[in-house]
């Protein structure tokens, strides 16, 4: 880690220590273009906005792939509190940045947060009417 990737990373350390104080989940991030400027910056809301999806890695991804340009979006790195989880990593994927530096691991995260309870399953059931649902899809490709 060049010492850059420091200084941005205990930024994004230090949004998600404002977010904890607020009242939200301690998470926070910030994308830096290809020519080391903050494009955006974000939190965790998933408390106050009462969306399980508040996440911030989700949020400036989905913000990347609205107003950047692919070649633009590929340079820009991502510093990030705790690692992405699997929904915001695949949506940073989708997205095309270039580079994620992230502070905790996803197991480091679960060995120092609180235990929770595991909800409940979900049942999958399919796949199912595969000529009918495959239709729109034919359609549009």
């Amino acid at each position: 880690m060049t010492p850059d990737d420091e200084k941005f990373l205990r930024q994004a350390i230090e949004i998600a220590g404002r977010a904890g104080a607020a009242g939200e989940r301690p998470f926070g991030s910030l994308l830096v273009g290809p020519d080391g400027d903050v494009l955006a910056e974000d939190h965790n809301t998933v408390v106050s906005e009462r969306d399980i999806t508040a996440h911030p890695e989700l949020k400036l991804a989905r913000w990347a792939a609205r107003e950047l340009a692919p070649e633009v979006a590929a340079g820009t790195t991502m510093y990030t509190s705790c690692q992405p989880c699997p929904m915001c990593a695949t949506a940073i994927t989708r997205s095309g940045l270039g580079r994620i530096v992230f502070g905790l691991s996803g197991e480091q995260f679960e060995d120092v947060k609180p235990p929770t309870p595991e909800p409940a399953p979900v049942r999958y059931e399919g796949p199912a009417l595969f000529a009918e649902a495959r239709e729109p899809i034919d359609r549009y490709y």
